[in-house]
């Protein structure tokens, strides 16, 4: 294994080699540049030896045998502060890791793999040696966690309920649920009842029945009858219930099942070696499909006794994170039924105090220095991810913004008095670095993307803003071609966002690659936050209910004005593209907007009362219009809502995109507003990918990634020359 140290001359040295040489032409981004990027995260610090960590590297490599396909790789990575800063790579093999982080006496990386379509945890010591495998449940593992003495294991597993009727283990007694399945013709439970008899199709009910069964059982037949049963690629007619099993990580004992039941037990937190927080699913009459309430429950280990301590109709409690010593916790809150940013909670458990976040954005990746004195965290804010730090013995009042504006900490780790963490800017979108707990004297540790990146050329965004007919701050982003001459004009692509909750900003990686790659094709680039977005609080994420079209449109539009009324845009050559929500926004636009020479839409959705049956996000409809389709009032704004119902006025030349697997947004409006351009002999073209999700954009096909980048440049190019 080969052994990366950095010091100052190593890192001079470093520096020298991804600069290129005076007067070297540096070059434009390409689009299998795409392929080059690495993305650093999953920081671990090992709790014994806290100058060491483990992280993950997640890349792209061809498949082997062919010369345009590729696969993703991930591997695992092992670093040290001591003395001068190494890393080194630990895993090489091809198989997909989730790294876990470190075992409790600090000698090994955990991780867990797949066997036999289960994810098993392995071990991989530090010194050398081959991975070892250390569980083989039949339910797999999930989430593993380990008492603060490191002798216990708690981790989840999933189940059908079918087979929870039937397991000795999580429901000794034979139980049904004391909820309905729902099945038509049948009394409560009953239809779970185990059907012993042989099956066959020319017999009795009961073996007709367990003939029917069988063909389930044989994938020949779905039969559904729970609410949410699209996936995100294929439909199931499967209810999967969640548990939790202790295992004596030191022993050679098997697992117990710590939960039972027909409830869902999720997302354990030690407060100490005998006492758990657990998340659970609130109703216990309802259909669980039904219930979007979470509840969080003290369960004593040893007794198995469970006591609610957060729960609420119409509330969803997390607990988001938990001091090591569990004195300190983080619980989060938020409504069900309609976007809104949650509101977060620090707990001081030992003086039983309570303190609300007055920051109105969402907080993540909350961890404690070594001494619980100092609080860190992360705040998705006006287009940046910051790394903030609250002090908890009051010294300081105010939380402390540690990092920089436009740019994003995606994950850190405390090593003792210094910070790891992984940093994104429009110069490099995931790199390792280091710095100490102010966040000052940075210096890189790594350079998976530096070395590549150094004979780029890059656009850098100019940061604006405005104030919308609400008199909301919108910010948006201008991005110049690559080689920007003054008294040239230049194309221009309006990208937009989807979510619609989502947020952009230079701190957003998965949109680098796309802004890079237009830029080096001689394009400019706008892109905003129009209201709606994430990052803003909770009155600008509410300000598109009932309003998905002309208000966030009109926010783009202005964006995309200001940007023009700069002069060096050609107006003949404007151009308009965005996915998912954006993807409804796009058909938007051009169904009121003529200005566009082109435009493209990708896994959009176009009509919202057939998004409502066939998008497995189907709950943005009541969420953000109030209701359902068949209500009067709420008709009437689906309606003005859904682009398809302007078809007629789209004259602009328009690509679509959609996975043929993709049941986040579902295929079929794709399928109409392309039929209904066709009918109306508009210029359309529609792209399927076989086999792609809603994800294609961002892990799906690499080939397909690409295929669709290219598409859309070339499709523009059709029509601004």
């Amino acid at each position: 294994m080969t052994k990366t140290k950095f010091s100052f001359f190593s890192f001079f040295a470093v520096f020298l080699l991804v600069v290129p040489a005076i007067g070297q032409e540096k070059e434009l981004i390409k689009v299998t540049d795409m392929v080059k990027l690495q993305r650093v995260g999953n920081l671990q610090v090992n709790l014994q030896d806290k100058s060491m960590f483990a992280f993950e590297v997640n890349s792209i490599k061809p498949r082997k045998g062919s010369e345009v396909d590729f696969d993703y790789d991930s591997q695992l990575w092992i670093g040290s502060l001591r003395d001068k800063t190494s890393i080194r790579q630990m895993t090489y093999a091809d198989e997909s890791k989730n790294m876990i982080g470190f075992d409790p006496s600090g000698s090994c990386i955990l991780f867990l793999k797949r066997v036999d379509g289960k994810n098993q945890l392995f071990s991989l010591p530090l010194d050398g040696g081959e991975a070892k495998q250390m569980t083989d449940f039949s339910y797999g593992v999930s989430n593993p966690i380990w008492s603060p003495n490191g002798q216990t294991m708690i981790f989840s597993v999933s189940m059908n309920v079918e087979d929870l009727v039937e397991d000795t283990v999580f429901n000794s007694h034979g139980a049904l649920p004391t909820w309905s399945d729902e099945k038509p013709g049948y009394k409560g439970d009953e239809s779970l009842v185990p059907n012993k008899e042989k099956a066959n199709p020319d017999g009795n009910l009961d073996e007709i029945r367990a003939y029917l069964q069988k063909n389930v059982h044989d994938s020949k037949a779905k039969v559904i009858n729970k609410l949410q049963f699209q996936g995100e690629a294929n439909t199931t007619s499967e209810m999967r219930i969640g548990h939790l099993m202790r295992w004596n990580f030191a022993s050679e004992e098997r697992p117990v099942a710590l939960t039972k039941g027909f409830r869902t037990f999720s997302n354990a937190y030690f407060l100490d070696d005998d006492h758990l927080l657990v998340h659970v699913k609130a109703d216990t009459l309802s259909h669980p499909d039904k219930v979007l309430e979470n509840e969080v429950y003290e369960m004593t280990i040893s007794t198995g006794q469970l006591k609610r301590i957060y729960g609420a109709p119409g509330k969803s409690f997390n607990v988001v994170a938990a001091s090591h010593s569990g004195n300190y916790l983080i619980v989060s809150s938020s409504e069900v039924g309609s976007p809104n940013v949650p509101v977060y909670s620090l707990i001081d458990r030992k003086r039983g105090s309570e303190e609300v976040f007055d920051e109105d954005r969402n907080l993540t990746n909350f961890k404690w220095d070594d001494k619980e004195r100092v609080l860190y965290f992360t705040k998705q804010a006006n287009g940046s991810l910051y790394l903030c730090r609250k002090y908890l013995d009051g010294s300081k009042k105010k939380v402390e913004v540690l990092s920089k504006e436009d740019e994003g900490i995606s994950d850190y780790i405390l090593c003792g008095e210094q910070l790891v963490y992984v940093h994104t800017t429009v110069n490099n979108p995931s790199e390792l670095e280091v710095a100490d707990s102010d966040m000052a004297k940075s210096k890189p540790i790594s350079s998976f993307n530096a070395s590549w990146l150094a004979g780029k050329m890059l656009s850098m965004p100019t940061k604006h803003h405005f104030t919308n007919d609400e008199g909301m701050d919108v910010e948006y982003w201008v991005m110049k071609p690559v080689g920007f001459k003054s008294g040239k004009k230049y194309p221009l692509l309006l990208e937009i966002h989807g979510g619609p909750a989502a947020m952009w900003g230079p701190s957003e990686l998965s949109m680098w690659h796309e802004y890079q790659y237009f830029c080096s094709q001689g394009y400019g680039v706008v892109y905003s936050n129009p209201r709606g977005s994430g990052g803003y609080g909770n009155d600008f994420l509410r300000a598109n209910m009932d309003n998905w079209g002309e208000g966030p449109a009109s926010d783009v539009l202005e964006a995309l004005d200001r940007t023009v009324a700069e002069g060096w845009a050609d107006t003949s050559k404007l151009v308009i593209t965005g996915g998912s929500y954006a993807g409804y926004l796009v058909s938007w636009i051009i169904g009121h907007d003529q200005r566009f020479a082109a435009a493209c839409s990708q896994r959009g959705v176009y009509d919202l009362k057939t998004f409502f049956g066939e998008g497995n996000a189907w709950r943005l409809v009541p969420n953000y219009f109030g209701g359902y389709p068949w209500e009067k009032d709420v008709e009437k704004v689906l309606y003005r809502e859904s682009p398809i119902n302007y078809v007629q006025n789209i004259h602009t030349p328009y690509l679509i995109f959609h996975g043929e697997n993709d049941l986040r947004t579902g295929v079929i409006q794709s399928e109409m507003l392309y039929k209904s351009l066709k009918v109306l002999g508009r210029p359309v073209e529609y792209v399927r990918h076989p086999g792609a999700t809603h994800e294609i954009t961002r892990s799906g096909d690499n080939r397909q990634r690409i295929d669709q980048m290219l598409r859309t440049y070339e499709f523009f190019e059709r029509f601004i020359h």
